[in-house]
């Protein structure tokens, strides 16, 4: 057997269950049945879909956006996603939903000392000190669920010296970076579907183009983020909270074939990877399943020799200016992470609605920074608010241009 049938099973919440992480979570649950148990849902729009999840795993609660005011028939009792969070029989929530929206969710779950299995880049991006400090205050935990940071995550677990870096604060997952033995930590990024365009053809870009990423299958928004490499700026980010790295110690390479998810070098020199088939359901159930490991048939496996070759370089910043100003916005600190994050997803939008081209977007974002005057110590309804106001600028700046 998997688990012990004497084991009560876990029990989890998923926050944006009908998003593309949102379905792999649920299908590796369905896999280990009954030993997870959903005990809530929690959605946007696609209520249809909410629905046929209620009636496969039964909730207990469940959410939707207009749900204070649409009725609900199906399985689960309505309930805000932040209160849903800190019923005590949660074991574990999964953020997997878009933009700021699992901002407060995460914080109220690692507060009632929760584990928190984290898909969404801006919650530590524009709020990493809120949750250090949520998860301090109530003893919950930060599973990352992105390839990277759980491959990274992979490598660094059992490789800790114990010292940590004193101008740090202690960071957020089991693994952690060690600076007497870890000498950096090395994302990976395929590239996106452009990275052998020609430059002066990036103008020409499509939203339908954006959207055929090479090797993975992913939302909308974190897509268009890999085409222009923000998704990247943005996990350096996360990187920096989630590990406790020094910022000149977290590297990217470009690997377009998207079978090695992350790589740590060690101070002898060694090099430790983490390689899979591109399939999101693998980081989720490890971080799911953390510290055990469960054998799930449902899961592929890599074949090395039909692999053949894996190919590695460093981003051309002309290509991908996105990634650079991500950087600095994360250097830089304070509430200038809020405005990135909050500039590139009202430019994604714009871009995917046809408003604005694909070369336009690091020029709305980089516009939204300069303009902005940071806040030093700012709390969560600064940040909250910010977001808010960041995102109607940029799309107010653009419609002032049509005008």
């Amino acid at each position: 057997m998997l688990m012990s049938a004497s084991v009560p099973p876990r029990r989890v919440v998923v926050l944006g269950s009908t998003g593309s992480i949102g379905r792999q979570t649920l299908a590796v649950i369905a896999a280990f049945a009954p030993h997870w148990q959903v005990v809530g849902l929690a959605a946007g729009r696609n209520i249809s879909l909410l629905a046929e999840q209620a009636e496969r795993f039964r909730p207990e609660v469940i959410w939707f956006e207009g749900a204070e005011s649409t009725p609900w028939a199906g399985p689960g009792s309505v309930e805000p996603p932040e209160e849903m969070v800190t019923r005590p029989e949660v074991d574990t929530v999964v953020v997997a939903t878009s933009g700021r929206a699992g901002l407060v969710p995460t914080l109220r779950a690692l507060e009632a000392g929760k584990i928190v299995a984290l898909a969404t880049k801006e919650v530590l991006v524009i709020a990493g000190s809120l949750v250090v400090r949520a998860a301090r205050a109530g003893g919950g935990e930060v599973r990352p669920v992105d390839s990277e940071h759980n491959a990274l995550w992979q490598c660094l677990d059992g490789e800790a010296d114990g010292v940590l870096d004193p101008t740090w604060d202690q960071p957020l997952v089991p693994g952690r970076f060690s600076p007497g033995r870890v000498s950096r930590l090395i994302l990976t990024a395929s590239g996106g579907p452009f990275r052998d365009w020609p430059l002066d053809r990036l103008g020409q870009v499509l939203p339908e183009h954006a959207l055929r990423h090479p090797t993975w299958r992913m939302g909308r928004k974190v897509t268009v983020d890999s085409a222009t490499l923000m998704n990247k700026g943005l996990e350096v980010i996360e990187a920096r909270w989630l590990f406790g790295a020094p910022w000149d110690r977290i590297d990217v390479l470009l690997h377009p074939e998207s079978l090695v998810h992350a790589l740590v070098e060690f101070t002898d020199g060694s090099i430790k990877a983490q390689l899979g088939p591109t399939d999101m359901r693998l980081p989720i159930q490890y971080a799911l399943s953390y510290p055990l490991r469960l054998p799930n048939r449902d899961l592929p496996r890599l074949d090395l020799a039909a692999a053949r070759s894996l190919t590695f370089c460093r981003p051309d910043p002309d290509r991908y200016p996105c990634f650079e100003l991500a950087v600095q916005a994360g250097r830089l600190g304070r509430t200038y992470p809020v405005v990135l994050a909050a500039a590139d997803e009202a430019a994604v939008d714009l871009f995917c609605e046809g408003r604005v081209r694909f070369t336009d977007i690091p020029g709305l974002i980089r516009q939204a920074l300069e303009a902005h005057g940071p806040l030093p110590n700012p709390s969560l309804e600064d940040i909250l608010q910010l977001y808010d106001e960041t995102q109607a600028r940029v799309k107010e700046a653009v419609e002032c241009r049509r005008c």
